[in-house]
């Protein structure tokens, strides 16, 4: 494990030429302060809020296809090779960081949250997690705890809910045309 040190690990994995780092929730800001000034990741790319609602739950019937064709007798594979593994809560945040040194590793640094459980704040450590802490609780209603600035991003300031979760109504405002009354 080239990671052992970081504070609050909970698991490495090497796929796809970038390693995921899970950390505690409550010792975020640990993770990140150590993989700042002690493995050289200076720069925080992007935060990635996803929703696993449902997930790997009973879903459509589909045909696989594969290499050699496709079983139309057997459709009850939902479009899936294997089920899907369970996550361990409803949301992840994904925080992507590069170190600008040559052959430094990609690491996505992950946490595993709950609805409605509190993140700490990354914007002491990386001061561009402005946006990216805003953008998640704007869209996916993820609560970050001590954000200098934690309003609306894109969405006004008096809509109700977060549109990319995926229990949000689907539906909306009627669109209006210009030639319209």
């Amino acid at each position: 494990m080239l990671f052992a040190d970081v504070p609050g690990l909970v698991s490495e994995t090497e796929a796809f030429r970038e390693t995921t780092l899970v950390v505690e929730p409550a010792r975020l800001v640990e993770a990140c302060t150590s993989l700042r000034d002690e493995h050289g990741f200076d720069m925080l790319v992007d935060i990635a809020a996803t929703d696993y609602l449902g997930w790997g739950a009973p879903g459509v019937s589909g045909y696989i296809g594969t290499a050699v064709g496709r079983n139309l007798n057997r459709p009850m594979t939902q479009g899936l090779q294997a089920l899907p593994a369970p996550k361990p809560k409803r949301f992840s945040l994904n925080y992507h960081l590069l170190a600008i040194q040559p052959g430094a590793p990609r690491v996505r640094l992950q946490v595993w949250l709950d609805d409605g459980e509190p993140l700490p704040s990354v914007v002491p450590v990386w001061p561009g997690a402005d946006w990216f802490e805003r953008e998640a609780w704007d869209l996916m209603g993820i609560p970050i705890e001590g954000h200098p600035y934690l309003e609306r991003l894109i969405m006004d300031e008096d809509w109700e809910g977060h549109p990319l979760r995926k229990d949000y109504p689907l539906g909306g405002e009627p669109v209006r045309f210009s030639g319209e009354e």
